[in-house]
């Protein structure tokens, strides 16, 4: 099992996923600097945890 993300993460990650999923990758390197960009995030452990949850969403739905 994994870590249970919060309503608030799973909420801005949802956001993003819905109004620029065009622009994320399956890399979370590369998705790091895009979530970045588009939320004002106040700690970079929180901007981590929403990209890996970006990630993870890319991927799941890349596989479908």
């Amino acid at each position: 099992m994994g870590r249970i993300k919060t309503k608030p993460i799973k909420r801005a990650t949802e956001e993003l996923i819905d109004n620029h999923f065009s622009e994320f990758s399956d890399k979370f390197s590369e998705n790091k600097p895009i979530v970045a960009s588009h939320l004002q995030v106040s700690s970079k452990k929180l901007r981590n945890i929403i990209t890996g949850y970006v990630t993870r969403l890319v991927k799941a739905k890349g596989s479908q």
